[in-house]
């Protein structure tokens, strides 16, 4: 049996001002097949050329991962403006049914940094375009110089509910994170429990409540040096296991119908 195929959410790119691609760090591509032990394929986040559907039944699991652009805040209800910055719709229209249906069907995810945004919409929850502005925040973002190991260096920790699935899965109930996000959680949806926060109580670690499949969404970069990180480790290992046995499950489970 081949190992199971894991999808990674692509971002679109303009290369030298024109040329259009759709395109994935490396380093995701790196903790999929290293930690998670799975073939990571990068999917095009546009319906006009994949459906849910299709992802649904050609993929074991899925990651969401980091971006630029961010969930456009019609999405949680509110109007655009010029602080939630950049919008990728395109994206927005394939990820948020993505992950409710992923979260029904008990098929499994990652959520990283926009990814963990993205399970926030689909869940309910509302952001704030730039979480520095609140009082008592700290800036979250990339810092805007340096070199990659200094832009990933770990900067703050993230505490964990005694018990929770993050303090289970870890090992621990602090841990210590990079940072690079603007945007943060405001109001938690019914189903999107918080499980991590950051010191000045900006959520950082989640899952979806009831769901039956692996559903953990983190508002860091796990997949910066995954494989010798002890934080960003169990995650990925958890996704690769659990992409294990949705592939092993899959013969036996019925075929999508489009209505």
């Amino acid at each position: 049996m081949t190992r199971p195929l894991i999808g990674i959410i692509s971002n679109l790119h303009v290369v030298d001002g024109s040329y259009r691609t759709h395109a994935g760090g490396v380093m995701n591509c790196e903790a999929v097949s290293d930690v998670c032990d799975c073939i990571p394929a990068l999917i095009p986040a546009d319906p006009r050329y994949v459906s849910v559907e299709e992802l649904l039944e050609t993929y074991d699991g899925f990651v969401l991962t980091g971006g630029r652009p961010n969930v456009h805040p019609s999405e949680y209800g509110e109007d655009e403006t010029a602080a939630h910055g950049t919008f990728d719709r395109a994206r927005d229209a394939i990820t948020l049914p993505l992950v409710r249906a992923c979260v029904q069907r008990g098929q499994p995810f990652l959520g990283i940094c926009r990814g963990f945004q993205e399970v926030a919409v689909a869940m309910g929850s509302t952001l704030h375009p730039e979480i520095r502005d609140l009082p008592g925040r700290m800036n979250h973002r990339m810092p805007p110089d340096g070199t990659q190991e200094e832009k990933f260096a770990l900067r703050h920790k993230v505490s964990f509910t005694e018990g929770g699935v993050f303090h289970k899965l870890m090992g621990a109930r602090e841990v210590m994170t990079n940072t690079l996000h603007g945007q943060g959680v405001i109001k938690a949806g019914t189903r999107f429990v918080v499980d991590g926060l950051a010191p000045d109580g900006t959520p950082e670690a989640a899952y979806v409540e009831g769901a039956p499949g692996y559903t953990l969404a983190v508002q860091w970069h796990p997949e910066y040096h995954a494989a010798q990180d002890p934080v960003s480790r169990p995650l990925f290992e958890g996704l690769g296991q659990a992409a294990r046995a949705w592939q092993s499950d899959r013969r036996a489970r019925p075929a999508l119908r489009s209505a």
